[in-house]
This record gives C-alpha cells, structure tokens and sequence, in this order.
C-alpha cells in the first residue's frame, strides 16, 4: 500500500520545499493542498481517517505548514479534534520550518559544550524560532536570557513559553551596543535568530568574551546575525569560540525534518510537534 502524505498549508501556494523534502523522505505520493483554512482541517483530514483502516490507516499521515506559525499551531489543534479513538492518523506540524529549525540548532549547541547550569542568550528571540530553542534550550537545563528592541515583546515572549511549555525564560531588551555587551555577560552560548540582513552582534563584542563557548545564527542571507561567522560554519573555530552559521544548521535540520517525516508511516497516532521532533534529532 502506497505511503500518501496530506500537505496542508495556509498559504496560497502549497510549498514545495515541504513536497520535495517528503519525496525524499520516501512518501510514495504528495496530496498538497494551498490556501488551507483551520474551519477546512477537519474535512480534509477526514478523507485520511475513513478511507483506510485498521492497520493501513499508518500508510496515510497529514503534514501541517505555512509560513504563519499561529495558524500552524491552530490547525495542528484541529487536525487532533478530529480525531477519536482509533480513527485516527499521524500528523506533524513544521510551519515555517520552525521546529525542525529550532531542534538543529539546539543539537548543535549542546553536541558542542554542555549547557547545563549555563547562560544562553538568544538574540531577536521572540519569532518560533527563538522561542522553541529556548524552551529547548531550558528543558537542556540552560539559563536563557530572550531579547527583542522591544522590552514588552520580549516579555510576550516569555509568557508564551511559559503558557505552552511552563518554563522560566528572562526577557530583556537590547537595542543599543551597550545592551548588547549587557546581555552577553557571563554568557556561554549566543544563538541569533533575527529576521535575514541584519547583523545583531559585531564580530568585536562575541570575540572578546571570556565567557562564551558557542555562537550560532540561523540567518543565511548576509549580513549574518552575528558578525564574523559564515553560513557555512558548522563547528568551525572562530576567535576561540565554536561557530554554527545557518547552513551549518541547515544540513541537520533536513536531515530531522525528512526522518521525522518517515516515521509518521511507523503507526497511526504519532502527533509530532516540536518536543517529538527534538527527540527524533536527537536520535539521529
């Protein structure tokens, strides 16, 4: 029986990254669907769970995208609402690619130097990515200090985390160099997570810390995030400091993204969110 995938995407055009990567995750066909609303979830979803059964319900699985993360998450919520008892099948939210992006980089950063009882700073981190590595970071046991340009939105932030994952994140705002310096202090990971182009901390205040062990940024487009490292870093010694660029990062997060995407066909109730997905690249 033929492996089928359900793309649902909010966008306008189902994206075929997404598609492509599915393929080579081994899914014999691609059902994509663009312009997904949450109201159409549960429609949709009902063509997976009543057209197979029992042990042939693991050969469908439904793959929830989009570039908006909020509407990911409601559709993920909605996917689950249909569901009930055995009728059901596996599902896996990656909007944005914000899960399998933020598991990659914490993996990096704890396969290079152990986090525990350490101070990570996590530059413009109030976007999924930001977010999800630090409750990943946290769950790591690190100290993680979340900042933005703007102190309410770095507060949001972290009650957001707090809400869905009911772990202590500090906020702080950092605009000026002085605030940047700030929050670097005692700092032994840096992870950037800004938006592509613009560059959060010069070369010269990472290189000079005592403290710092790991820098990381998740922004391919130059200028980097933090200045100094390359996309294409991936555990290369900078300044006496491990670096990780964002394509670095990017090799592992396909690698997660495609073996999470595999294992939804191993049973027919996995819902694979950012925790299950963290724990399946941390497997590999």
């Amino acid at each position: 029986m033929k492996k089928l995938l359900l793309q649902l995407d909010s966008d306008k055009l189902a994206s075929s990254f997404d598609t492509i990567t599915a393929y080579d995750a081994g899914v014999d066909h691609v059902l994509m669907f663009g312009g997904v609303g949450v109201e159409d979830v549960r429609n949709i979803v009902y063509g997976a769970m009543f057209t197979r059964g029992g042990e042939m319900l693991k050969n469908s699985a439904v793959f929830i995208g989009g570039s908006s993360v909020p509407v990911g998450e409601a559709m993920l919520k909605a996917a689950q609402d249909a569901f009930f008892g055995p009728v059901r099948v596996s599902v896996m939210a990656d909007p944005n690619g914000s899960n399998t992006t933020a598991a990659a980089a914490v993996l990096k950063i704890i396969r290079a130097t152990p986090v525990a009882g350490k101070k990570a700073v996590i530059y413009a981190g109030t976007g999924p990515v930001g977010v999800r590595a630090a409750a990943l970071l946290v769950k790591e046991g690190c100290q993680v200090l979340l900042t933005s340009r703007k102190l309410d939105r770095a507060q949001e932030a972290c009650k957001a985390i707090y809400d869905r994952f009911q772990l202590e994140v500090t906020p702080m705002e950092v605009r000026a160099e002085a605030s940047v310096i700030q929050a670097l202090e005692g700092a032994h990971v840096a992870l950037a997570c800004g938006a592509a182009g613009i560059e959060l901390v010069k070369k010269e205040l990472w290189a000079g810390s005592p403290t710092l062990e790991v820098v990381a940024d998740v922004n391919a487009v130059p200028p980097t995030g933090i200045g100094g490292i390359k996309p294409s870093d991936d555990g290369k010694e900078r300044e006496s400091k491990i670096a990780f660029g964002a394509l670095g990062i990017g090799g592992l997060k396909m690698k997660i993204h495609r073996a999470s995407v595999a294992r939804l066909f191993e049973q027919n109730d996995l819902v694979l969110d950012i925790e299950e997905i963290y724990a399946i690249g941390k497997g590999l």
